[in-house]
């Protein structure tokens, strides 16, 4: 009864304003046209059937839906603590911020972490620290097969596709690579005019969509792969597996989106949605991966080449080791993603329940390399929330040899963490098509805080080292890194986790490695 009371209000206030205006001022038109607009809206509310909330509270209904659409930026900016948000919390992102402008990354007071709550962890320091490099270590990339090794940086690009970013995103990402010297990923979706136009270091993505090299089928092209391949901004080239955010399904891209520009950088029709299947046509057996990773450094004219995943079967991937042993054949990296997720949108049910952590994932792989005496031929690269110094050594210290960073190369050229973008409205710029917002990165200044961001994290990593007695990456140790158990209990990681001796699988696999390796099959992913 209220609702029908409240539209007839509405309507009858609508309607004197209006005769006033027509029969007194014209100045009533102010009134008159908001009220008809109200009583209109009230009218609607009551008649449509798909909202509940508007049926039986007309026009208050949409207070409800206006708080929702603003709720993530009042909890970012008016409710969370600096150490609570999440993917990345306030603490975290102000460091991105500050030392991509150049300016100090301190906090005075102490820190606002409770130290004593179970799962933090500790690097610890040495009574011996030692000087810091003031020439930060590479990491050459290039196995026995590889005959243009590569140099990799301890801090980089990860993969993010022209796409899925913005043209001038990508232009900041790629010219403080250049600027800085640090490799750039491409992410699957091409090599498009602003990853190359730069001409910083690139490694080509190729995902299941062999974007930029497929044929009309969607199949791999070899002639396109080789073509590109050659540029000489291509450093490297991987195979996208799987990535953390939604390891095992591939992506859909709507045809409205494949505008004349994507379309000739992915090689695809204009205008039509854009299918990534969820599995590789080149191979259904890890004799066939390894096989075609071999394949395509051949075509990539002798370049490394690696391949990307999210660890799930270790069994699956003892086989894979396996079938490099039995064709004697490694890639010259790999890059573990963790299932922490990452600048693309996924189901939040893989989001939050498919794929090992990077912490698991990485050691997995770098013990698995291990045990069966290939790690000395395989460079590993840790993608996943490495933002600061202390991630980078963490990574380092669990398995990797270099690290790369994407939403913390967003937050470097403006991301807010909207959480927008797959929505194409990125307030800021960054994760959208639209022209107009795009505007918005400038890629002058942005490619510089980029380079700045890159510089000083490899510089804190660098001094957390030093401060630990560590000269070389290589130095560290599990033993450094401490993880509380319960608020009673420390124990490192040399004490949590099991680490193999090089060769150990071939020789005398533990017992907690013995079951898998032995059902690793290199002619079946079982798992």
């Amino acid at each position: 009864m209220l609702k029908i009371l409240l539209v007839a209000l509405l309507g009858s206030a609508a309607a004197l304003a209006s005769l006033a205006a027509l029969f007194a001022s014209p100045w009533w038109w102010a009134a008159a046209g908001p009220l008809l607009l109200l009583a209109l809206t009230a009218v609607h509310d009551l008649l449509q059937r798909r909202h509940s909330i508007l049926r039986n509270y007309p026009l208050l209904g949409h207070l409800r839906f206006a708080l929702e659409a603003l709720r993530p930026e009042i909890q970012q900016y008016f409710i969370e603590r600096n150490v609570e948000g999440s993917p990345f919390d306030r603490d975290v992102r102000s460091i991105v911020y500050q030392r991509a402008k150049g300016t100090d990354a301190e906090e005075p007071f102490g820190t606002e972490l409770d130290l004593y709550r179970p799962g933090s962890e500790y690097l610890t320091p040495s009574m011996a620290p030692v000087p810091v490099r003031t020439d930060p270590p590479r990491v050459r990339i290039g196995g026995p097969d590889c005959t243009q090794p590569y140099d990799m940086a301890l801090l980089n690009v990860s993969a993010m596709s022209f796409g899925s970013l913005s043209g001038n995103a990508v232009l900041a990402l790629n010219t403080g690579a250049r600027l800085g010297g640090f490799a750039h990923d491409t992410g699957e979706g091409g090599l498009s005019e602003y990853h190359l136009r730069p001409g910083g270091d690139l490694v080509w993505e190729i995902g299941t969509g062999y974007f930029g090299c497929r044929t009309d089928d969607g199949e791999f092209d070899e002639r396109q792969f080789a073509e590109k391949a050659a540029r000489p901004q291509v450093k490297c080239v991987s195979l996208k597996i799987s990535q953390g955010a939604k390891p095992g399904i591939g992506g859909v891209l709507p045809g409205a989106k494949v505008n004349a520009e994507i379309a000739g950088v992915r090689g695809v029709p204009e205008g039509k949605t854009v299918i990534s299947p969820p599995y590789h046509r080149v191979y259904s057996t890890p004799r066939e991966l390894v096989r075609f990773l071999g394949r395509m450094r051949r075509l990539a004219g002798g370049k490394p080449v690696g391949f990307k995943l999210c660890v799930g079967s270790r069994r699956q991937f003892l086989a894979v080791c396996k079938a490099m042993l039995e064709e004697d054949i490694t890639p010259d990296f790999i890059v573990v993603d963790g299932a922490e997720g990452g600048t693309g949108a996924a189901p939040l049910e893989f989001a939050d329940n498919v794929g090992l952590p990077l912490d698991e994932g990485l050691m997995t792989v770098h013990n698995a390399l291990v045990g069966a005496g290939l790690r000395d031929r395989v460079r590993i690269g840790a993608s996943g929330k490495v933002a600061t110094g202390s991630d980078l050594v963490k990574r380092l210290l669990q398995g990797a040899d270099y690290t790369n960073a994407a939403r913390a190369m967003m937050f470097a050229i403006g991301c807010i963490q909207a959480q927008r973008c797959h929505t194409n409205t990125c307030p800021v710029g960054v994760a959208t098509q639209d022209e107009r917002r795009a505007r918005a990165v400038d890629v002058g200044d942005k490619s510089q805080r980029v380079r700045r961001y890159q510089e000083a994290t490899v510089k804190s990593a660098l001094q957390i080292m030093a401060s630990m007695g560590v000269r070389e990456p290589g130095e560290l140790r599990p033993h450094m890194l401490l993880h509380r158990v319960d608020p009673h209990t420390v124990r490192s990681y040399a004490e949590l986790h099991a680490w193999l001796a090089p060769g150990e699988l071939l020789a005398s696999p533990p017992e907690a490695w013995a079951r898998d390796w032995q059902a690793a099959d290199p002619d079946r992913f079982t798992s």
